[in-house]
């Protein structure tokens, strides 16, 4: 985590806006298209146009941190649509939330930048158990194991 002078105008600051929304994803792609585990899925897997790709994922995550509204796809599938063609691990939805939460702790402090942080695991959690055919719920039932069940 980047730590500022106290005063400094570039200290970090709560998101407030669409506008801050978009330097907060813009400064996250950068990283994920550099990174050596989450680039090469993005740029040679999914062919990610990024400017088209951008205005969508700041509609999420405006959706995600203001209500806004404007996100209207189905996330899931289109990560499922990848996994059918590149298996994503475990490992991939952990590294994309390690740089989703440097990217966030570098630029921005406050009730919305922890909240992004927080949605951010749940959203990776979620997909990640989805698309390995789980419940994609955080909260998982315990259930008994077979063989006691069998003996009542």
């Amino acid at each position: 985590m980047t730590v500022w002078p106290a005063g400094s105008e570039h200290a970090p600051r709560d998101l407030t806006s669409r506008d801050d929304v978009e330097v907060l994803v813009r400064d996250f792609y950068t990283r994920a298209f550099a990174d050596p585990l989450l680039g090469p899925i993005f740029r040679d897997v999914a062919h990610m146009d990024l400017p088209a790709h951008l205005p969508i994922m700041c509609d999420f995550w405006a959706t995600v941190l203001f209500r806004a509204g404007l996100y209207r796809r189905n996330a899931l599938q289109v990560h499922a649509d990848l996994h059918a063609t590149f298996p994503l691990s475990s490992e991939h939805f952990a590294r994309w939330l390690a740089l989703w939460t440097a990217t966030v702790d570098d630029s921005f402090t406050g009730e919305k930048a922890e909240l992004a942080k927080t949605q951010a695991a749940r959203i990776a959690y979620s997909i990640s158990r989805r698309l390995l055919g789980e419940s994609g719920s955080e909260f998982i039932t315990i259930q008994r194991h077979p063989r006691r069940a069998r003996r009542r």
